[in-house]
């Protein structure tokens, strides 16, 4: 350790810059920013390594920010060190991709930052965010409502991002720049509480924190890393919980009884799980679409079907006890059948009779007599089970689908018969042991006719 590092030297070793390695450092001017340059350069040097600094300018600030621009290059040719330049126009990307100033000058940073870095053949982009800054991330996110990881503060590295600074205060950072005499640059809108959000929260709120507790923002990064461990707990668990729910192209599916029987801290996680599993992620589905899906499924009755429109053109529907998440149109859902009126639902034209006509599905209804049974047709849900005659128990409709050579994409479009809400029969497959007929009574019949030409096959 060099009085140089020591600050460097708080964070994870796995952080800081290997030997020989090459490494990008964001630099702004600002008295950050120059300090974890200067720390990153003797770092570099003393392993064999190189630090390049990496400047944009957003051209927000006119002369002043050419003037910050200037700036960087004299001290980076002074001290020795390589320096990439960026520059945009932020408020015409603004505009035209209608995003905020502050949400386009971070857009333009950072795609030039990954230029720069690759361009350098650097892995890991440096930059110089320290616990005040982290505190303020953590008590912005709280003031406009977050979940817990949005009061986690930020990660030590991510994705080739590091941020080595974090254990190291800001005070600590003006300390170290007038004991190594660092010249630095003032953005003058720091000094504007009504600026920036971030620039209220240091300028006005955390000195009164700082009066009630001195150790403030230590103990508010303390208590990030604290929450830190019990998110990734979190995660892991509904990682484990959605690790074997089915995933096809566009489309996911999971037991409303698993996510019932996950702890209510678990269930969110396993939702934002299945926006993973889709391939859309889960950016720009916040608290609201998750509270919607758990509100959904409160609301849907058994033997019916609710439905929900999301982010990413995800639909998400419960059907029988699952939930079903897709990307792609989903024109089949549960329709009930009318005595003696045709039905068209996908492929087939399904008529409810009295007795058996033509090719079709037979089953008995061991109810009240003069009771009319609730028949619906429904997708094939997968989870499914049939005890059919001749077989030994129950057995899945997908292993039955498999046994038969009938694909996924085959049972999605097989009519189910429910009745009063239990799968009585699948055509193609036969029907439930529950409801075939036995001679006991008069049977009803529901007529099957396929739209497309294709080779027919009777259930029993």
């Amino acid at each position: 350790m060099t009085a140089r590092t020591e600050l460097l030297e708080r964070a994870p070793y796995a952080v800081l810059p290997g030997r020989g390695e090459n490494v990008l450092c964001a630099v702004s001017g600002g008295v950050d920013s120059m300090c974890l340059l200067h720390m990153l350069d003797a770092w570099c040097k003393e392993r064999n390594g190189r630090v390049i600094a990496a400047h944009f300018n957003h051209r927000l600030r006119g002369e002043a920010a050419d003037r910050d621009e200037a700036f960087v290059r004299e001290i980076c040719e002074m001290w020795g060190v390589p320096l990439a330049v960026g520059r945009g126009d932020v408020r015409k990307h603004a505009k035209g991709e209608g995003l905020s100033v502050e949400e386009a000058a971070r857009n333009l940073r950072y795609t030039f930052l990954g230029q720069a870095a690759e361009e350098w053949q650097c892995k890991r982009l440096y930059t110089a965010h320290h616990a005040d800054d982290n505190a303020e991330t953590v008590l912005l996110n709280l003031v406009r409502g977050t979940g817990l990881a949005g009061l986690t503060g930020m990660d030590w590295a991510r994705d080739g991002l590091c941020r080595p600074l974090l254990n190291t205060t800001r005070a600590e950072l003006e300390a170290y720049a007038a004991r190594w005499n660092i010249p630095h640059v003032e953005d003058e809108t720091n000094a504007d509480p009504e600026a920036a959000s971030r620039n209220f929260l240091r300028l006005q709120v955390l000195p009164l924190l700082k009066e009630l507790n001195p150790r403030a923002v230590e103990h508010i990064g303390q208590a990030a890393r604290r929450l830190r461990g019990v998110d990734s707990s979190l995660e892991e668990d509904a990682a484990a919980r959605t690790a074997h729910v089915e995933v096809r192209e566009g489309r996911v599916t999971l037991s409303m009884d698993a996510l019932a029987a996950a702890p209510a801290a678990v269930q969110p996680r396993m939702l934002l799980r299945l926006f993973d599993l889709l391939g859309v992620g889960r950016k720009d589905v916040g608290a609201a679409h998750l509270e919607a899906l758990m509100d959904l499924a409160r609301r849907t009755a058994w033997g019916k079907e609710g439905r929900l429109s999301l982010s990413h053109g995800v639909t998400a529907r419960y059907c029988r006890r699952w939930l079903i998440l897709e990307t792609r149109p989903q024109a089949l859902t549960e329709v009930q059948l009318t005595p003696g009126r045709p039905l068209g639902w996908g492929d087939y034209t399904l008529t409810l009779l009295e007795g058996p006509r033509d090719e079709g599905i037979a089953f008995f209804w061991r109810g009240r007599p003069g009771q009319s049974p609730v028949v619906t047709v429904a997708p094939c849900v997968p989870g499914e089970r049939l005890a059919l005659p001749g077989g030994r128990g129950s057995r899945s409709v997908k292993r039955l689908c498999l046994d038969r050579g009938i694909s996924l994409a085959e049972r999605d479009r097989l009519p189910a018969i429910y009745v009063e809400g239990e799968l009585a029969a699948v055509w193609r497959l036969g029907v439930d042991m529950a409801f075939a007929p036995e001679g006991k009574g008069p049977c009803r019949f529901i007529k099957i006719e396929k739209q497309i030409k294709e080779d027919r096959h009777d259930a029993q």
